[in-house]
């Protein structure tokens, strides 16, 4: 649990020697509250103290790291039990279950169909980002699938195997990348391999307290790096695990369930199966493995996670700038929205659908869409013009004329005098852009 001013300054050797660049040690205490300052500027903190402050300092729930590169997972380091109290940071992991006994044309032939599940919505990139391979046959059958997987993916991995020998060959392969191991059980020998590999591993246990205790036993065995995992239940059971981990780990410091959590899904109606992954996404999994793999399941996942895990107090913006549309020429259409990515995506859609080459100026809103920015006085005349001006459109265009949303056709005279343009006044709603914009000559 995050330490007050006062508390800290209890630890502190309240010399008030102005080595640490404050006037007193309370001066000092406050900014380390506040996390602006390091507790090493103070050159006379005992150990002991040291130690507390740090250990404070831990985020609530550990950050943890699969794979490398550009498809790295990282889960984890959540700090609030609610989305609207700050923001989730770490978005949940989304992987698929390959079996050990595919043939090779199968496994490649998923491997295939997976790397191409990247799905673009509201200017983001969506993709999966896990491979979870189980082991069904011997040592040889498992380590020879992972090979195909090194060799046909970049993805994350994820090990499920409760076999030990066949572990440690997997790690020999994938040495730099590390992967999750999963092995359902406890292990000694497993448990060493994850110290040794410094791979996060997965602890499972029915009982939180249970779990809670495998935990700690997992740390001081050098498994640092921990992914909880309360085993097959109802999805009702299984919801109320992951809330009290989370709650446990934020509200009550419970440093031993302060871990993200994994969910594995088993169910053949495929129906059945994505609305269950949808439920742990919305509460509090840090990866959740399936066996489905449609385009349309994942695709609804994704969508799902990328609304969870956006900032409530930031919406989604684009870039503002001039967007030619199709093959413009200087005689093209010049419509203008706000840079919120719906109203911009929304209007995208419409032009690109009329197959009328066109430009759209999309004006700095702050990311709100066209009435809430012309309610905040972000979206009126005076902005226009500016942006107008900004990105040279009467370079961009021969004609002078732009085209305003319906919805605020009452600045359109003003827009007129501040920017010598002709302005038309277009759709209110972005549906009638296509039939606008044939009809525009």
């Amino acid at each position: 649990m995050a330490l007050s001013g006062l508390d800290i300054y209890k630890l502190l050797p309240k010399t008030n020697c102005r080595e640490c660049g404050f006037a007193t040690c309370l001066a000092f205490a406050m900014q380390l509250a506040k996390k602006s300052v390091s507790i090493d500027k103070c050159p006379y903190l005992s150990p002991e103290a040291k130690m507390t402050l740090e250990a404070s300092a831990l985020p609530p729930i550990k950050l943890i790291t699969i794979g490398t590169g550009s498809q790295k997972l990282e889960i984890g380091n959540e700090s609030v039990l609610f989305r609207h109290e700050e923001k989730f940071h770490r978005p949940c992991g989304l992987g698929f279950i390959l079996e050990d006994s595919l043939t090779e044309i199968e496994i490649k032939q998923k491997l295939e169909h997976i790397n191409q599940l990247q799905f673009e919505r509201v200017g983001q990139l969506l993709s999966v980002n896990l491979i979870a391979l189980r082991q069904n046959k011997d040592k040889q059958n498992f380590l020879k699938a992972l090979n195909l997987i090194g060799k046909n993916t970049e993805l994350g991995i994820v090990l499920m195997s409760k076999d030990s020998e066949a572990l440690a060959g997997a790690l020999e392969i994938i040495q730099g990348k590390p992967p999750l191991i999963f092995p359902g059980e406890y292990n000694e020998k497993i448990v060493k391999l994850a110290a040794d590999y410094k791979c996060p591993i997965v602890a499972t246990a029915a009982d939180l307290d249970k779990l809670s205790a495998l935990s700690a036993q997992l740390k001081q065995a050098g498994a640092t790096d921990l992914v909880l995992d309360s085993g097959k239940k109802p999805i009702a059971d299984k919801i109320w695990d992951l809330t009290q981990v989370r709650r446990q780990a934020l509200k009550k410091n419970n440093r031993s369930l302060g871990f993200p959590m994994i969910t594995v899904i088993e169910n053949a109606d495929p129906y059945a199966e994505v609305a269950e992954a949808a439920t742990y996404i919305a509460k509090y999994a840090g990866i959740v493995l399936m066996k489905g793999m449609e385009p349309w399941q994942v695709l609804s996942l994704l969508t799902l996670r990328q609304n969870i895990y956006t900032d409530p107090q930031k919406p989604l913006q684009i870039e503002p700038k001039i967007y030619p549309i199709g093959q413009v020429t200087q005689d093209s259409p010049l419509l203008v929205t706000t840079n919120f990515s719906l109203s911009y995506y929304t209007v995208l859609g419409e032009v690109e659908g009329s197959k009328v080459p066109s430009y759209i100026l999309s004006v700095d809103t702050e990311g709100m869409s066209v009435l809430t920015a012309w309610a905040a006085e972000k979206f009126n005349a005076e902005k226009v013009a500016a942006a107008m001006n900004k990105f040279a459109a009467s370079e961009v265009v021969a004609h002078k004329k732009v085209i305003i949303p319906g919805y605020v056709a009452v600045m359109s005279g003003d827009l007129e005098e501040q920017s010598g343009w002709k302005v038309i006044v277009g759709p209110k709603e972005a549906a009638g852009i296509p039939s606008f914009l044939k009809n525009l000559q």
